[in-house]
């Protein structure tokens, strides 16, 4: 693959309805496939960082007495040592066509977007949550492909519906909701949400064998004001 192809599929992305986002309930979301052309996808989850740069988080407190996100994390910096590919994709990320994209869906060019991979073991979950108010939204990108990951052993990330029941600062199980919907987590698909008040998710502890990772990198959209800057400044890793 030329390194100059293009790396987003830009006729698919304007393909996606705004209002097919916007109108989902029980928050905007969406489950797009070939958001990455096809060639993309293989070139960059070959091209994935090695586990050994990334940063282990485990057992770290999260706010409002939250289950642990366990999980190696990296965030991308432009100096980053990692393929070319995953540079031209952050380049075509803050370029017009992915830009344009994230502003008819939320309807607001007031954001800026950071990067950063997590590869996750067995036995870790992301506990339901709401994000926090310093964010837009997030896109995540799976990079499991049925060569390396049996669908049986989960890592899709559940859309929960609490019917208005919980406040954000609380700590829900997943049987604590009314309905979930499984986004699909294999090959090339991705995973766009409007973060809200009510915009519950999370994933069920994994089943995968040890030494297996569920692989995403995540665009986070953040609030570009002068609250979502302070917000993004004090804000601590654990989410408090």
């Amino acid at each position: 693959m030329s390194q100059t192809a293009e790396l987003l599929d830009a006729q698919r992305l304007a393909a996606i309805p705004t209002s097919t986002f916007r109108e989902t309930r029980p928050y905007p979301w969406l489950n797009p496939e070939g958001v990455l052309t096809g060639q993309a996808f293989d070139l960059l989850r070959a091209n994935m960082p090695p586990l050994e740069v990334m940063k282990p988080s485990f057992g770290r407190k999260r706010a409002h007495g939250q289950q642990p996100h366990d999980r190696y994390s990296l965030e991308y910096a432009p100096d980053l040592p990692v393929h070319p590919a995953w540079h031209q994709l952050i380049s075509e990320l803050n370029g017009p066509v992915y830009q344009d994209f994230l502003a008819r869906l939320f309807d607001t060019r007031r954001f800026r977007l950071t990067y950063h991979w997590h590869f996750t073991p067995r036995g870790c979950s992301v506990s339901p949550h709401c994000d926090a108010r310093r964010k837009i939204g997030s896109h995540i990108f799976y990079f499991n492909t049925e060569d390396d990951w049996d669908p049986s052993w989960g890592g899709e990330t559940l859309v929960l519906d609490d019917g208005g029941r919980f406040r954000r600062s609380s700590a829900p199980d997943f049987d604590d909701f009314d309905r979930s919907w499984a986004a699909n987590a294999m090959g090339n698909r991705s995973f766009l949400f409007q973060r809200r008040g009510d915009s519950w998710h999370g994933v069920k502890p994994l089943g995968c064998p040890e030494g297996v990772l569920r692989k995403v990198f995540i665009i986070v959209v953040n609030a570009d004001t002068l609250g979502g800057r302070l917000l993004r400044m004090f804000h601590r890793p654990d989410g408090k």
